[in-house]
Parts: C-alpha cells; structure tokens; sequence
C-alpha cells in the first residue's frame, strides 16, 4: 500500500451526499460506503476528523428565506448535523472503528461535547473524530465549521468531499464547458467566486496555510487514493 502524503486531515462531507438518490434523509448504503472510505484512510495511519454539513435534513437558511427567524432556523440545521454524525459513526462501527461523536452543543445523553483538548486525546487513541452542531453558533456554515475544527485539529489538509471530481469554473452539470481547474491558491478562489466553500472558509484556510483538497465523494476509494497523490482532484493551496 502506497504510504500517504497527510497523516492527519479533516473530511468535510455535505448532508446531501448522504442522501444517495434519495430526495431527504440518510440513504444507509451511501453512509456505509463513506464509512469504508475513512475505514481506507485509518488503515493506512491517517488520523481523521470528519464534518458532514445537514442540507439534507433541513437548512437554516430556509426558514429565514420564508420570513422566519435565521437563529431558530440555524439552531435546526445544526441538530440535523448531529442526527448525520450519529448515523455516520453508526456506520463506522460496524466496520469496528473507533469513533467519538464531539458536539458543539451540549448533549451529554447523546454524545460528548466539543473541546480542542477532547479532540487531541481521541485521536492520540486513533479514533475516528466526527464534529458535530456546526460551530455551535448561528450564520455560520458546516464549511466554516470544518475550516475552524481542522485548524484546532492541527490538520495538514481539508478533504472536501463533492458531488463533483474537483472545482470548475461553473456547475459542470449545467454547463458542459465549464473549465476544471487543477490547482488554485486560496486567494485565487475567493477572487474568482468559486463557490466551493463559503468566503469565511476559504479565508480561514487560507490564514491557517491549510490546503483544500475538492474531490469526488461519490468515488468508492477515492479518499484513500488521492490521499497517496493519486486520483481527481483540486488542490487549493498557496504553495
């Protein structure tokens, strides 16, 4: 097995990857297989923490679109974040990995809160470390909260996991032509409006000096293999 280039990185995956071809909630299977894939990555010593965003629960910006309190609608969207890294550690144990459920609210019942301190100490164990509640706090996005967790993490790398092989100039899906890009700074995204992950993200990132590794979360193996230089992908980096 070739030997990875990060040993230790965040994965960011959206809530709607874990529909699969359903139009809500958490297609099991599509859980199961991204669970292999972070399986793949423990196997070969990378430590991982994980963020999965909660678009496909609810979103908090779909309340205030409609007149209703943003806070509220947030407050939501971060408990559907939970019920997706509940589900996703449900599938991570099956394959017998270790893993820890950290929140950004408290919910002792359910799972353990978040601290910098909690997250070292878990994965010094070589546990799997899913971050939970986004930030905790409202008008702040899962991307947000991925950038932040992995900086406190100490990551050498943001995986982020989309419904595409890397960024484009466009949606490829909608627009065939749109260019692909193989490498871009963090400057030359927030310059350009390339909506991979919100402004606050990228910047944060960029202050951090982490790079943003856009990839196919739909690949089966694709984590494992680009994280030992193979694969499709966009590196987003200063260097």
């Amino acid at each position: 097995m070739s030997q990875p280039i990060y040993k230790r990185v965040l994965l960011k995956a959206s809530g709607e990857a874990l529909m699969g071809s359903q139009g809500f909630g958490i297609d099991v299977t599509v859980a199961d297989r991204i669970a292999s894939d972070i399986a793949e990555a423990r196997a070969m010593g990378v430590e991982v923490g994980v963020v999965v965003g909660g678009g496909n629960i609810f979103r908090g910006v779909a309340v205030a679109s409609k007149g209703g309190d943003r806070v509220t609608g947030d407050h939501m969207g971060m408990l559907g974040t939970i019920i997706n890294a509940l589900a996703l550690a449900t599938s991570l144990r099956k394959l017998d990995i270790d893993t820890v459920v950290l929140s950004a609210i408290s919910m002792p019942e359910i799972c353990e809160s978040f601290s910098q301190r909690a997250t070292l100490y878990h994965l010094s164990l070589g546990r799997v470390v899913i971050f939970a509640g986004g930030t905790g706090n409202p008008f702040f996005t899962t991307d947000s909260a991925a950038a932040l967790r992995a900086a406190e993490m100490g990551a050498e790398a943001i995986f982020k996991g989309t419904q595409v092989d890397g960024i484009y100039s466009a949606d490829p899906k909608k627009f065939p032509d749109a260019e692909r890009f193989d490498h871009l700074t963090h400057s030359q995204v927030l310059e350009k409006g390339l909506a991979v992950m919100d402004v606050a993200a990228v910047a944060l990132a960029r202050e951090n000096s982490i790079p943003i590794v856009v990839f196919s979360i739909h690949e089966k193996g694709g984590f494992a293999e680009i994280l030992t230089g193979g694969g499709r992908k966009t590196i987003v980096s200063d260097n």
